[in-house]
């Protein structure tokens, strides 16, 4: 894979981008999850990046979530824990 995700400390606080620029991946997740499109990203926000460059932080995000772990200070049996997305 080729790496279009940097984590550069002195880059927007440490937030993965996109390769070669200040593109944060939260904001292009941020679009795709609106209904914009692959095309639309490029054409109407951010005309530098490619199809590839967009599929890869959707890829990287993907990897993120799977890594991620997650504890319970208390869980109940049978009860269904729910992320609330704001």
């Amino acid at each position: 894979m080729r790496k279009s995700i940097v984590i550069d400390p002195n880059i927007l606080g440490g937030k993965p981008i996109i390769a070669g620029t200040r593109i944060p991946v939260y904001m292009v997740l941020e679009l795709l999850a609106a209904g914009v499109n692959e095309e639309e990203i490029i054409k109407n926000y951010y005309p530098s990046l490619t199809k590839q460059d967009i599929r890869d932080a959707v890829k990287y995000a993907a990897k993120t979530v799977a890594k991620e772990e997650v504890y319970f200070s208390k869980v109940e049996k049978d009860k269904i824990h729910t992320a609330v997305l704001e």
